[in-house]
């Protein structure tokens, strides 16, 4: 599919969300450049305040992508962007929505660090009223609205990329922390395509792990201890994010395997881009986050004017694994491997000097 093509097919997801707002209102500028960064649904919102709980501030799509794109949103609506940043604790996140109730927001929207332990905190917001969208991971709960990418499709297509490159041979999977549901439907699409595989034994897997927090350092010790208990006799890495498969790279490195075993990632990181058209990255699975920022800003400024979760533009029922069933729209990743990068490129996402530094000119297209 051309780049075109793959824009103008999110940005109908995204229209999705015009359609159930009237009004005449200039959108914002664009949040970050390139596909789905202008902001606004159109709707009006004005005194409206809008709280975002991170879970984790500190990576890099957050920041750079994400939040500008939801404060686009809200800024073309007149609504008030606050935010609080839970740096990896769950208990901490407790108290920041708590802040962010007291702040007056009507409506919070929650990257949660712990689907169980978030609960509460939903729970809170809820009887007081306050709408809850849970933001790129699930959060089990009926009452919220979930906006995220097709995590399940995303593990298909890492797997669907190493797999080809690697049909037989020892395999290790590096998912993300085990109290986020996102690690969960990656390594369940992951398995839809190499269980045959795996069932024959032309897949061995030698390795697995969930990483504490998606914390890459602790990526690449786990990749070193799998590394040393299969004396390198390591063929594919199964890595669920950008920031662990740098980990895991950097083990490979450490020995000599860079680009000699197939690693795959997600959320299109430049540092992961870059090695990708460096081959020490087989794939990483681009999740326009610019979109998903849109997404979720558009739905807050609904929920602001009273709409229920249930009547948001373009929502659908997601049924949850543990028998929830929650209003959602998921969202259209995009797998890019060495013959595609300049999607990327011309998206606006990663320039080319980044995505091609280290890289011979010629090598691969794009650089």
């Amino acid at each position: 599919m051309s780049l075109s093509r793959k824009i103008a097919a999110v940005s109908a997801t995204a229209a999705l969300f015009l359609s159930a707002c009237s009004g005449s209102a200039t959108p914002a500028p664009a949040a970050s450049g390139g596909a789905g960064a202008s902001g606004g649904t159109g709707a009006q919102a004005p005194g409206c305040i809008v709280g975002v709980s991170w879970n984790n501030y500190q990576e890099e799509r957050w920041a750079k992508w994400d939040e500008p794109a939801i404060k686009a949103s809200l800024a073309a609506a007149g609504a008030t962007y606050i935010s609080t940043d839970a740096k990896s604790s769950a208990a901490t996140q407790t108290t920041d929505i708590e802040n962010l109730i007291s702040q007056k927001a009507k409506v919070i929207i929650i990257l949660a660090q712990d689907d169980s332990a978030i609960k509460s905190s939903v729970a809170t917001a809820t009887a007081a009223n306050i709408p809850v969208i849970a933001y790129d991971r699930l959060i089990e709960d009926p009452k919220t609205f979930y906006v995220s990418f097709d995590n399940v499709e995303v593990g298909r297509m890492q797997a669907r990329a190493v797999f080809k490159a690697v049909p037989k041979g020892n395999y290790v999977f590096i998912m993300g922390d085990k109290a986020d549901a996102n690690a969960r439907f990656l390594r369940s699409g992951q398995d839809e395509i190499i269980k045959a595989a795996v069932d024959s034994g032309d897949i061995k897997n030698v390795g697995e792990t969930n990483t504490d927090a998606w914390k890459p350092d602790l990526a690449q010790t786990e990749m070193e201890q799998f590394l040393t208990a299969n004396n390198n006799k390591v063929d594919a890495v199964l890595s669920e994010n950008d920031g662990m498969a740098g980990g895991v790279v950097a083990a490979l490195t450490a020995q000599g395997l860079q680009g000699k075993v197939s690693v795959s990632g997600q959320d299109g990181d430049a540092a992961a881009l870059n090695r990708v058209a460096l081959g020490t990255q087989a794939v990483d699975v681009w999740k326009d986050s610019r979109m998903l920022g849109k997404a979720a800003g558009d739905a807050a400024i609904q929920l602001c004017n009273g709409t229920t979760v249930d009547k948001i533009a373009g929502a659908a029922p997601f049924s949850t694994p543990k028998g929830n069933t929650v209003s959602s729209v998921l969202l259209k990743a995009d797998p890019i491997d060495k013959t595609n990068l300049n999607d990327v490129l011309s998206a606006g996402w990663i320039t080319k000097d980044v995505l091609c530094k280290g890289v011979t000119a010629g090598a691969v297209a794009g650089c």
